[in-house]
């Protein structure tokens, strides 16, 4: 059975499913040092930046509701078009990288069945780099309407965990959250032989939003 959209209200925002272990303990030391402040200028002097610390984690984390764009293939993440590159066998890649600041929940670029969810370890270079083609990575197939369509998310040199939300199998709606990659990354989604590229190299990309093909 197709997992249906959440309810919640546009523009609301939660936090991303995988996020505990990195957020809670920082959010944690920042309340205890903020209890113990008054009492202890070590406190005091730990409290500033274990707060902006999990701040930032919190910002970080976020998980925006999204009113999802109709068309064949939507942008899988939210991020800048890296790349666009013809392949040996007619797909075109297009490689989105996500930098700290972005929302770091991939969503699914069609409506289909995951086909394979596949996990290869590897390096931790910056995703921008040419060498994070050897970077950890989760390899997603999808058996869409265009047929296959191959996703995949790389990890960078500070993500270090991949996080699948979906398993093997799973019936998908386009626009679905499917997984996060912790910190800064890159995704790449691989266009069909036949279906045209509408986004540009250096154009901003909303996951679930921006149309990545163009009719």
């Amino acid at each position: 059975m197709p997992h249906s959209q959440t309810s919640a209200p546009r523009g609301s925002v939660r936090l991303a499913r995988g996020a505990s272990p990195w957020l809670l303990p920082t959010v944690a030391t920042a309340a205890l040092s903020l209890v113990r402040a008054r009492r202890s200028k070590r406190a005091a002097a730990i409290a500033v930046p274990a707060t902006a610390l999990a701040a930032g984690m919190l910002w970080f984390f976020r998980d925006p509701e999204r009113e999802i764009t109709q068309g064949r293939v939507i942008s899988p993440a939210d991020g800048v078009v890296q790349s666009i590159m013809p392949w040996k066998d007619g797909r075109t890649r297009v490689a989105i990288f996500m930098s700290p600041l972005n929302v770091h929940v991939n969503r699914a670029p069609l409506a289909g069945t995951v086909t394979s969810v596949e996990h290869i370890p590897g390096g931790f270079v910056p995703a921008f780099n040419k060498e994070s083609e050897n970077n950890e990575r989760v390899v997603w197939h999808f058996d869409t309407e265009l047929g296959d369509i191959e996703m995949v998310q790389i990890a960078g040199a500070v993500a270090r965990r991949i996080v699948p939300y979906v398993p093997q199998g799973t019936k998908l709606e386009q626009g679905e959250r499917i997984g996060l990659i912790r910190f800064g990354s890159r995704v790449d989604i691989y266009l069909p032989e036949g279906v045209d590229v509408a986004v540009e190299v250096g154009q901003a990309t909303t996951a679930g939003v921006t149309r990545i093909d163009r009719d």
